[in-house]
């Protein structure tokens, strides 16, 4: 869940938060007060929270609200990060929130959360992550296994996915699909999305080649190249 005053940071964290398959977005809130009432009957497991806001400022919303998820605080003033940090806070993320810097927020919180060694930012996926998705084609269910799969493309209503050994199209939309798969794979273009472990090269910031496939990065998920390579 995200709480923040400004529209323009809660589409910030919407947009970070769609590059990472295993995340969900419950609701967003510009009011703390409904962001309280929420709580009192939803599940949040983790809540980005903005400090600075009227009425009530979200470092007030931490000491009275008595049902809380696991918190990141997100503020553009670097002056209440230790406060925050006494709240036993996950994080704390300065805005403007960079992807990269978003999602070593949210591995420390799985981190946190399961009480394991940190995963790296390329797989994370523990035992219990299936190796294999089936997926409706041509009124068949295909098993479909995540290491078989080198990039998705999409064609209007329809995902073509692409493996080592054919293409599969099946209906879906690409922003759907790509919350079935693992977070390895990452999507880097509105139309593809992409399995990391299948890079050979990355060339510039507008290519990405599987073997000697060209995948073009879209100017809006440059930032999602940039965390592969760190």
């Amino acid at each position: 869940m995200v709480v923040d005053d400004e529209p323009l940071a809660i589409k910030v964290l919407e947009k970070h938060i769609m590059q990472v398959p295993d995340l969900e977005l419950v609701a967003t809130f510009d009011n703390p007060i409904a962001a309280g009432h929420f709580l009192q009957d939803a599940s949040v497991d983790l809540l980005f929270l903005d400090i600075q806001m009227p009425v009530v400022t979200g470092i007030d919303f931490i000491k009275n609200t008595s049902i809380q998820p696991k918190i990141i605080l997100t503020t553009a003033h670097r002056e209440y990060a230790l406060e925050g940090y006494e709240l036993d806070i996950v994080d704390y993320l300065l805005k403007p929130i960079s992807f990269i810097r978003f999602y070593k927020s949210i591995n420390k919180y799985r981190i946190l959360n399961a009480g394991t060694q940190a995963n790296t930012l390329t797989s994370f996926e523990d035992d219990k992550t299936p190796d294999h998705i089936f997926v409706n084609s041509n009124k068949k269910m295909m098993r479909v296994q995540f290491d078989d799969i080198l990039y998705i493309d999409s064609i209007k209503d329809y995902v073509r996915i692409h493996t080592v050994n054919n293409s599969i199209i099946t209906k879906d939309k690409i922003s759907t699909f790509v919350q079935k798969l693992p977070s390895y794979f990452l999507r880097v273009h509105r139309s593809y999305i992409i399995n990391t472990k299948k890079i050979s090269y990355l060339t510039t910031k507008d290519v990405v080649l599987l073997g000697d496939i060209e995948i073009p990065i879209g100017t809006s998920y440059r930032e999602t190249i940039e965390s592969i390579k760190n």
